[in-house]
């Protein structure tokens, strides 16, 4: 009896152990259900610089769950792209902020990126909390575009619209920024204000959101990132025009 259960701890010592070198030094477990995803690919990818890098891919054939282990040095933005084999939809890339732990994405084949529902990341929580607000300004600025083609050549109307257009770009930057400090103490913090705002807001909002960071989220990517563009921009500034 004491051999056979001594072999018995041996086995799942080895299970474990394979298990482990399987996974390497990933952090981050990515599991998954694509409802009516049946065959095909998927594949988590990054953007490195400026490219866009494949870290894993995945065959899907006969079940629509899936899994992924990668490793991350901090938290970050991933995308699960879906390959459908024969389609035509543009539906197919799916945008999750990554952190360590596991992460579950619940979807469909035919709503990918619509019905998506994405738990166990705490910056992904935030993330949607934004998309939302962001979402109220786009629809915002397609009422007044919709109201600019109605005006036709009354250049009054088109001047009131021009003018509201452009509070409404104002007031979208400003609660962007301010989103993005409320939360400067997450890597979603640094990462909206350079997807979202880095290029064109006042550089004091930006300055106010990097001296905001936490140390540990000033040396993540997204905080580094910050850091650097606001170097530059400084220095485009000071620079003396030609």
């Amino acid at each position: 009896m004491k051999n056979t259960f001594l072999a018995l701890a041996a086995l799942i010592l080895v299970v474990a152990c394979g298990k482990e070198e399987n996974h390497g030094d990933a952090n981050v477990h990515i599991e998954g259900n694509i409802k009516g995803f049946k065959k095909g690919r998927l594949f988590i990818k990054k953007y490195n610089d400026t490219a866009f890098v494949n870290i894993d891919t995945i065959t899907i054939d006969g079940a629509s769950e899936f899994e992924s282990h990668v490793k991350l040095d901090s938290p970050q933005m991933l995308y699960l792209v879906i390959d459908r084999v024969s389609t035509e939809s543009v539906d197919q890339e799916l945008p999750f902020f990554a952190e360590p732990g596991t992460i579950k994405i619940a979807t469909s084949k035919d709503e990918f990126f619509a019905k998506a529902k994405i738990t166990g990341s705490k910056n992904q929580k935030v993330y949607e909390e934004f998309k939302t607000i962001k979402t109220k300004f786009v629809n915002d600025k397609l009422d007044l575009t919709k109201l600019s083609f109605d005006a036709g050549k009354d250049v009054k109307k088109l001047d009131s619209i021009d003018v509201q257009l452009e509070q409404l770009l104002k007031r979208r930057y400003l609660h962007t920024a301010n989103f993005a400090l409320n939360h400067a103490n997450m890597e979603v913090g640094p990462f909206i204000a350079l997807s979202e705002i880095a290029e064109d807001i006042n550089l004091k909002y930006l300055d106010t959101i990097q001296k905001s960071m936490t140390p540990a989220v000033a040396k993540s990517m997204y905080g580094k990132m910050l850091t650097k563009v606001i170097a530059e921009r400084k220095k485009a500034e000071a620079a003396p025009a030609e």
